[in-house]
């Protein structure tokens, strides 16, 4: 999915999904408290000028997730709010209407997005597709809805904290400093850092050449750096960026959703799951995919909204070793549609202090 002629920097934020499509005005600070639109943030915004700031980029992500395009399909590389290429004109115009046939036809419910004509394609498929590959589902019979006899959510819960070592010694980990690499852009190794501390403050700052990406939680929301300015996520992201920063995350899990539902799941590495679906109220669901035989968490997909549509995150779990008496993986891989990366840490060292102001967003990228 990767275009040549991208800046590093830039593609380093598509492939972790922090993407950077808009320019913003000048003198960038954080965010005061009284939250700004979109329009009073970037430049030359005319449509979804009232939207909160902070949910523009995971807007553009949608979309650029939606037509299998990055940054510079629409926009003028560097100088993003000009213009000159039809394709952003064009956008325009197809906000407006998914906007409208929803306003019109479905009752204000979000239900055509821009994938639903496009599926990863720049221009959408308008003629049905004739291949020998694809299969009309099959009716499902009485067996196979009948499920009695699949493990109850608890049970799966109940194993997972078993396998990586008990409540217990979940709670005598305080604090984690975690050294390793990123792999993307190819087989590119970048060094990254990784500190945590209990009971949900995490800071990860990948070290570019000539920049450091962060993405962190404080323990209230989460931020992450973007080329000249600091941005707060939007309160899904800080939902996910506070899972990711619960060192006691396998003790939890029974408590955060309102409603399961167990299936079986795929193969994931040639190891057979379980599927455990968290549904919440007013939010997306999150997939938990469980080693039948270990027990272990291998995947994880979360949804984030947007004002355009749910943007997907897979992450797969992987490398299990045992960190200061509990057992976590030493190697993850995020996916989003079109790019992935994947992190591998080398040591992990338990119970160091750590200072809060650690997980602080800085006053600008540079002073960090």
């Amino acid at each position: 999915m990767h275009k040549r002629g991208l800046p590093l920097l830039c593609t380093f934020f598509l492939a972790s999904g922090l993407f950077f499509l808009l320019m913003p005005a000048p003198a960038q600070n954080p965010p005061p408290a009284a939250h700004k639109t979109a329009a009073q943030q970037f430049k030359n915004i005319q449509v979804m000028k009232n939207i909160p700031e902070e949910e523009m980029i995971p807007a553009m992500q949608f979309m650029s997730a939606s037509l299998g395009v990055e940054c510079s399909y629409c926009h003028v590389e560097h100088a993003f709010e000009k213009d000159d290429k039809k394709e952003k004109k064009f956008a325009r115009r197809m906000i407006e209407m998914t906007m409208n046939i929803n306003k019109d036809t479905f009752e204000g419910k979000r239900l055509v997005t821009c994938y639903s004509c496009h599926r990863g394609a720049a221009k959408p498929v308008s003629i049905p597709v004739v291949s020998a590959e694809e299969k009309i589902p099959e009716m499902m019979t009485g067996d196979a809805m009948d499920k009695s006899s699949l493990p109850k959510p608890e049970t799966l819960f109940e194993k997972y904290l078993a396998a990586i070592g008990g409540t217990e010694a979940l709670k005598n980990v305080t604090s984690r400093i975690q050294k390793g690499t990123v792999t993307a852009f190819g087989n590119q190794k970048i060094p990254v850092d990784i500190y945590a501390k209990a009971p949900n403050m995490r800071i990860s700052a990948v070290h570019l050449k000539d920049a450091e990406s962060l993405t962190a939680f404080d323990g209230k929301a989460g931020w992450m750096t973007v080329p000249g300015r600091v941005r707060m996520m939007t309160p899904e992201e800080s939902q996910g960026a506070q899972m990711d920063a619960d060192i006691a995350l396998p003790a939890h899990l029974g408590g955060m959703f309102s409603k399961f539902e167990v299936s079986e799941g795929e193969t994931i590495d040639g190891h057979a799951t379980w599927l455990v679906v968290g549904q919440r109220e007013g939010k997306p669901d999150v997939r938990l995919f469980f080693d039948k035989q270990s027990g272990l968490l291998v995947r994880l997909v979360r949804y984030t909204d947007s004002p355009l549509g749910l943007n997907p995150l897979q992450i797969d779990f992987a490398d299990y070793r045992d960190s200061g008496g509990v057992k976590i993986p030493f190697r993850w891989t995020q996916a989003r549609p079109g790019n992935h990366f994947t992190i591998q840490i080398d040591t992990s060292e338990q119970n160091v202090p750590i200072d809060d102001a650690k997980f602080a967003p800085p006053t600008s990228p540079s002073s960090r």
